[in-house]
Order: C-alpha cells, then structure tokens, then sequence
C-alpha cells in the first residue's frame, strides 16, 4: 500500500493526489466519504473496507470487514452512516458504520436477487432500499431509469406497492454502462459498451438530444457536474473526459435509409433490380455522420471530427458536408486525460472536486479534478 502525494500544478490536467493499494482482487465500487479525508471501497476479494488517511498522508484501513461473497455493488449514505453491499450472491447486507469510521455493525441482510447485485440505490425519506442492474433513481418524482444489456433504457414510475413502465429509450448499440440523472435540468446521460454517451432530455420529452464520442473503449462511469455543465466520463482503457455541455451543441441525424448512394445515385449490392437495369455492380452502403445520408465510399472519401456534433475524432463524412465543415469547427469541446489503469468505477465528490477511480488492477486512485472542471472556490469548491 503506498500513496503518492503531488503539489497541484498549473496545467490544466487531473492531479492524482493518492493511490491506494492492498486488495486481492478487482474492486468493484469506491466512494469518497463527505467532509471526511476518507475512501470506502468494496472488492471482489469479499472484502468492505473504510480507508483513512493518516498523518503520514497515507492511506490506512479502519474498517476491514470481510463479507461472504465478493461484494459487487455499494451505497453509502453519509448523514445516517448506513451502507448497503449488494453480494455476488445476490443479497445485499445493511451496516451501519460508527461516527469515528472505526467500526461497523451488521444491520440485516436482504435476500433481494438470485444473482449478482450490479447496482443499489438508497431513499432515505422513502426507507426503499432499490437494487437492479446499472439504474439511477430521482428521489422526487420517484422514477428510476433502468439500463440493460440489449442497449434500452426503461424509465419506471416507483409507487409504495407497485411499479409502472413510463416509456423506453433506444439509441446505444450496446449495452448500458452507466447512467446519470440531473434532476435540475431533468437530462438523463447514458454510458455504454457501445464507446458513446447520449443525454436524453427527459423534462422536455425530446428524447435523444446528443450523442457524445470520444472514448475508445466502453463507458464504465460518468457523472455531470450541474454547477458548471460538464460531463466527466471514464473508459475501461483508462481514458478520462471532460465535455463541455455549455455551448449549443447540433443533435447528431439519424441515419437515412436508400436503396442507391444518396449522392451519385449508384445502386447498393443488395438492389437488384437497378444494377440489372444500369449493368453496374452494387456498391456498399455507409452513412455520412454530419447529415446522416446514405451514401457510397467513392462519396464518402473524408474524414472529419466535428465536435459540435458529439464526434471528437475522426468519423465518415461525405465529401460535400466535409467542404463545408471549417476549421474552427474541429476545435475540440472536450479534453482527454490518461488514468492509467483500466477504470471500471468512478464516483466524484463535486464539492472538494475529488474524483475516485478504481479497476481490474485492484488500485484505487483519488485525483484532484479542480484544473479541468472549471471550479474554483468561490464558485463551490473548499479547499482541504
């Protein structure tokens, strides 16, 4: 177990303030503790362990509690120190950890699941305790949006006893990931193994309204920041992003469909009946991402990014909508950062600007996300 501890630079780039170490195996949630210079994590090695930094400016366990089966989930609500653990199992067990952080008490077990807990949600005012796969909750209007693996995003209207669908939202050619709900402007962003984010906008019941790509690998976590309308997203190759939601962004088209390039009119291989009638081999059909036409790749010869659209690197476009993309308009509105380690949680304390990382490689990171989030202190953010 070792910390590495940096002095915040002027560059505008994450600070990773400390890494903790000493799992056994993958750690599968971590949590900043609030007002506390503290870390909860919960591991595949069967372990919930409270971890708090000492004078040495190391990290130290307080609380090391071994569970029965490898903990795959974790909710902590701080102002009644009670934490839920969803199991591999399926149970999720209830504690309740002491003021001091140095002991914690078993409460009861829920047998909720017949399999693994992926996600658990905790309402105070309600006393519900909810646990599904990847899901977001708004305490509220008590609706919860439940992602799963076919790509769909099912928004549920919660009662005491029942439970209703509202509608379903489909645009991820992957399964979900991740799921983030901000109940002031009422958008909805989702992240999946489809490498993308879409924000959907829930209040105004447009639906898709943005699609975000700039990760190359699956989206494990993301978390938007109100305060100043940034995105913050984490990838399983380590990749960190930043996304700048306050400008006017253009909703991606959806993609037109065509029996012949919607440019050079030249038939695709499956339509038969006008490469009879042309005596012309069919041509294969792709999609220009900035109008969404379906054209041919003699069409389609450029390459662009266009990130007012979502797309920070270089996707198809066709060569008339490459023409009239300028310069300015490839300027990024995001910026990459390298976590170094593959990312499959993350969670952000947004008063302090923390941010929490961990993954396979059984590392916990803790990094100071001031320089890229556009915080300061008068603006929300104290100082530690």
């Amino acid at each position: 177990m070792a910390a590495e501890i940096h002095s915040r630079p002027q560059s505008s780039r994450p600070v990773l303030l400390s890494k903790v170490e000493g799992h056994q195996d993958v750690v599968s949630a971590a949590l900043l503790i609030p007002k506390e210079d503290g870390v909860i994590t919960a591991s595949e090695d069967r372990t919930i362990r409270v971890w708090l930094k000492r004078d040495s400016g190391q990290y130290w366990p307080s609380i090391y509690h071994t569970m029965s089966s490898p903990c795959s989930a974790m909710a902590y609500h701080h102002d009644s120190r009670r934490i839920f653990v969803g199991q591999d199992n399926g149970a999720i067990m209830e504690f309740h950890i002491s003021e001091d952080f140095n002991k914690m008490n078993f409460v009861k077990t829920y047998p909720a699941h017949q399999n693994r807990v992926s996600a658990i949600t905790f309402c105070l005012t309600s006393e519900w305790v909810i646990s599904t796969g990847h899901d977001k909750y708004d305490y509220e209007t008590r609706y919860a949006f439940v992602g799963d693996y076919s790509g769909q995003i099912t928004l549920l209207k919660l009662e005491q006893n029942t439970c209703s669908i509202i509608t379903t939202l489909k645009g991820h050619e992957g399964s979900i990931t991740s799921l983030w709900w901000d109940p002031v402007q009422r958008l909805l962003f989702s992240g999946a193994s489809d490498h993308s984010i879409i924000m959907w906008d829930i209040g105004g019941r447009k639906g898709r309204t943005l699609l975000l790509q700039g990760h190359h690998d699956k989206v494990q976590a993301i978390c938007y920041i109100q305060l100043t309308r940034q995105l913050v997203s984490c990838s399983a190759d380590g990749g960190i992003a930043v996304w700048n939601m306050d400008i006017s962004r253009e909703e991606a088209p959806q993609w037109l469909e065509s029996d012949s390039c919607q440019k050079c009119e030249q038939p695709f291989f499956w339509n038969i009946k006008q490469m009879w009638d042309t005596k012309t081999l069919g041509l294969r059909q792709h999609h220009c991402r900035k109008c969404g036409q379906a054209v041919c790749g003699k069409c389609s010869t450029k390459r662009s990014s266009y990130p007012i659209m979502g797309f920070e690197f270089q996707v198809r476009v066709c060569d008339s909508c490459f023409e009239s993309i300028k310069d300015e308009d490839r300027t990024s509105l995001a910026t990459f950062h390298e976590g170094k380690h593959n990312i499959s949680h993350m969670s952000m304390d947004v008063s302090r600007g923390l941010m929490v990382t961990c993954g396979s490689d059984r590392i916990v990171k803790i990094w100071d996300m001031t320089p890229v989030v556009g915080c300061s202190l008068a603006t929300g953010f104290s100082s530690r």
